[in-house]
């Protein structure tokens, strides 16, 4: 496709608002996303950590 501007560019034939709009909700999504997988993985390796701890501390065994 050939823009004329760049201004015509971000107004994608007056449909810019749903185009950029989806691209910034689909950006928002995936940030979340990768930010809940962090969180959820950063509290298994504790929970597994708190585990490990509690199963040696039991035994007496070295870690």
């Amino acid at each position: 496709m050939h823009w004329e501007s760049w201004s015509a560019f971000w107004d994608m034939g007056g449909r810019g608002f749903y185009v950029w709009g989806s691209y910034g909700v689909s950006f928002a999504l995936i940030a979340l996303e990768l930010y809940f997988l962090h969180r959820t993985r950063k509290a298994v390796i504790r929970r597994l950590l708190r585990w490990r701890a509690a199963r040696f501390e039991d035994t007496g065994e070295d870690a």
